[in-house]
């Protein structure tokens, strides 16, 4: 340990380990050629941080300068740490970890790049209040195109909510349980975060306008999102069947929704059709 606190040898160990454990895939990377060892490349890494690969080399190598906190929290982004391991990044190199005052609304160059590789899956980065925050070609054919879409009117929940009381949508056994459990989960988030001012927002507005809402929030029902199965008649690809997996990235609260058909089957089918139109 040096006198500034940081643990070379430690830090080196670290970055080499977390490294190891990533495919490209998971950072949005094409696999290339075959690999010798697993995980990523150092110049991967490197990359996705932002940073020269000689300085990220000597850091594995534990005869780096002492990095500074914008370089650990690149680091900690390209290598996905978690929040548990992102503070263990930042002790070991002789600093306070950064303060966690509320779920963050920036989309990483890995998760945007993860999103953009799953070219025959739907899906789309929400944040902690349910903001779509970025989303991929073949999520439009559910969501349509967010672009056009003003930033503030881009959220599941108040989409979910500002729907009448007399549409069909309210009388689906699946959608009510998907609904439920969506407002769980906000409280869920609301308990962790109860002066995050995006949150916070939400949840008065649809007490003020939405009874059902209202209904379900003082429930007190609180639960992470798990994955369920749903079935929709849509209007141009017909019926579809598919189970939507809810991923937590943790060191930001955000959530990966991601529309997983079963192998073989006809959505999964629809879905590929989708993907090679889109290529065109």
């Amino acid at each position: 340990m040096t006198s500034s606190g940081l643990q070379r040898d430690e830090l080196a160990a670290f970055l080499r380990t977390r490294r190891a454990r990533l495919s490209p895939a998971e950072v949005g990377l094409p696999e290339g050629e075959r690999r010798r060892t697993p995980g990523l490349r150092r110049q991967e890494v490197a990359q996705l941080a932002g940073m020269s690969i000689d300085y990220y080399i000597r850091l594995e190598q534990g005869r780096g300068p002492h990095p500074s906190r914008q370089v650990l929290a690149a680091m900690a982004r390209a290598l996905m740490l978690s929040r548990d391991e992102r503070e263990y990044l930042f002790r070991i190199a002789g600093e306070n970890p950064p303060r966690t005052v509320g779920p963050s609304r920036e989309v990483t160059p890995g998760l945007r790049h993860l999103l953009d590789a799953m070219t025959e899956t739907p899906a789309y980065l929400v944040d902690a209040a349910y903001h779509v925050l970025a989303w991929n070609r073949l999520a439009t054919y559910f969501m349509g195109d967010l672009s056009a879409v003003p930033d503030a009117d881009r959220n599941m929940i108040r989409w979910t909510f500002r729907r009448p009381a007399t549409d069909s949508h309210w009388t689906d056994a699946e959608t009510i349980c998907f609904v439920r459990s969506t407002v769980a989960d906000l409280r869920a988030a609301y308990g962790r975060y109860p002066a995050d001012p995006a949150i916070r927002e939400l949840v008065t507005e649809l007490l003020g306008t939405s009874p059902r809402f209202a209904r379900l929030w003082a429930e007190h029902d609180v639960e992470e999102r798990r994955p369920i199965v749903k079935r929709v008649p849509h209007a141009e690809l017909g019926s579809l069947e598919f189970e939507c997996r809810v991923l937590l990235v943790p060191e930001t609260e955000q959530r990966m929704i991601v529309y997983v058909p079963e192998p073989g089957s006809p959505t999964q089918a629809v879905f590929r059709q989708l993907a090679e139109r889109v290529a065109t």
